[in-house]
């Protein structure tokens, strides 16, 4: 359903609370609805925008971007509050935005999945308002790094075109618009040199590549790797072997590229200027397309022109085991959960704690301790549909699932003032655990 409002009269919502995990984090949130005027999004959009706690001035905007279809925008709701990729934006003084367009099945994703029909300029508004919002007036012109799964894929491949120059990052997750524009289903975009400048990835899984309705993006991205590739672009290959359309564990890569990738690209801290800093092509790594074992430039020997670009040898490290079982593995433990408080409640006693993420493999569950011994789980039986399985839960589209879960346990067999020692330890996904961390 359209708006028949015009521009300057469009509602705008906007809400501002506090993070359940973090009293200093931010989320920032701001509803759009549909516009009926020419070129303007005909879809209702909202945003949230997390910022981390303790930033002065943020260095740039990391967009999780879902895609097409209904179910895709339900599950984008949690984007933002996904502790995962909040430990990569923290990484970099960065904010996590997680829009939703508000698609119902029967709508055309193109109205929003095409950026040129409005959705490039409200998600520049957003921004704007975001900035005034926040006392960040850095979020008018900080850089993006964007992930896109699906038709995310395919805005984001447009929006590389119309903005090159603020971009420092893309991986694309099952989708990109390079078979449309070749195709004539949507106007072709003009691919300015500026375009071959930015790092992306090409991920998708092995399975969807033989399926109907999957399979022709997926060679169409194959065509755009291998043409980005002739122009001497940074751009990777990873196919996830275990996977169709869904994400699976996808993020075990993703993060990491984005991670250094942002570190070649992003402006050192206290600089003057946004501008994204260049990749320089000596120092990378390169494998042929669809093969695991990658060689310094310097040293390969195969086609440089048909393989695809790693920006270091770590990232070429994780790729050869990614490509190889569709995740990487992890042999650090994850940080011991901080801020841990115990107090006496009506049914007994409650333990909370704030925890970060494990940068390498996330969080898949907590072990709360009552006098040196293991009291509880949380989750008691970690289950994933979609990947490993985390504290969060997982999506078909990389997100959160709903509901989300709380920091917080009660001890029911426990009264107020009985002297007992509570501790919580952080677990990662690949089972490792972390130091104990108990009340001061």
């Amino acid at each position: 359903m359209k708006s028949s409002l015009a521009p300057h009269l469009l509602l705008l919502v906007a809400l501002t609370f506090v993070a359940a995990r973090d009293s200093d984090a931010r989320t920032l949130e701001i509803t759009y609805p549909p516009s009926s005027q020419p070129g303007e999004l005909a879809l209702g959009v909202t945003f949230r925008l997390w910022i981390p706690d303790g930033v002065r001035k943020l260095r740039g905007v990391i967009v999780h971007q879902h895609g097409c279809g209904e179910g895709a925008n339900k599950g984008a709701v949690t984007a933002a509050q996904d502790l995962h990729w909040q430990a990569l934006a923290r990484n970099w003084d960065c904010a996590l935005l997680g829009p939703q367009y508000l698609q119902a099945e029967k709508d055309n994703c193109r109205l929003w999945c095409d950026p040129r029909n409005g959705s490039d300029a409200t998600f520049r508004r957003a921004l704007g308002d975001f900035a005034t919002q926040s006392g960040h007036p850095e979020l008018v012109e900080a850089p993006w790094c964007l992930w896109g799964h699906s038709g995310g894929g395919f805005w984001s491949s447009l929006m590389l075109t119309l903005h090159p120059e603020r971009i420092a990052a893309i991986w694309l997750r099952s989708g990109s618009a390079f078979g449309a524009w070749t195709k004539g289903e949507i106007p072709a975009p003009q691919l300015v040199p500026a375009v071959f400048t930015v790092p992306m990835m090409f991920n998708g899984g092995v399975k969807e590549e033989a399926d109907q309705r999957h399979g022709p993006p997926r060679v169409a991205n194959r065509a755009m790797f291998k043409l980005w590739r002739e122009h001497g672009a940074p751009a990777a290959f990873a196919a996830d072997p275990r996977t169709g359309h869904e994400c699976g564990d996808s993020r075990y890569l993703a993060i990491p590229f984005l991670d250094a990738c942002l570190a070649l690209r992003l402006p050192e801290p206290g600089a003057m200027t946004q501008q994204l800093r260049p990749i320089d092509m000596k120092q990378a790594w390169f494998a042929p397309m669809d093969g695991e074992v990658a060689q310094p430039a310097a040293s390969f020997t195969g086609d440089l022109i048909a393989a695809g670009w790693l920006p270091n040898q770590q990232l070429a490290k994780l790729r050869a085991e990614y490509v190889k079982s569709g995740a990487t593995g992890d042999t650090s433990p994850p940080p011991a959960p901080t801020k841990v408080h115990v107090k006496a409640a009506a049914s007994g006693i409650e333990i909370t704690w704030d925890a970060e993420a494990d940068f390498e493999s996330g969080l898949q569950a907590f072990i709360v301790q009552r006098d040196g011994q293991e009291l509880a789980r949380l989750p008691e039986k970690p289950v994933s549909k979609f990947g490993r399985a985390l504290f969060q839960g997982l999506s078909y589209g990389d997100t959160p699932a709903l509901p989300l879960p709380e920091m917080r346990f009660l001890d029911t067999a426990a009264k107020g003032g009985d002297g007992r020692e509570y501790r919580v330890i952080a677990v990662n996904s690949v089972g490792l655990k972390s130091s104990a961390a108990s009340a001061p």
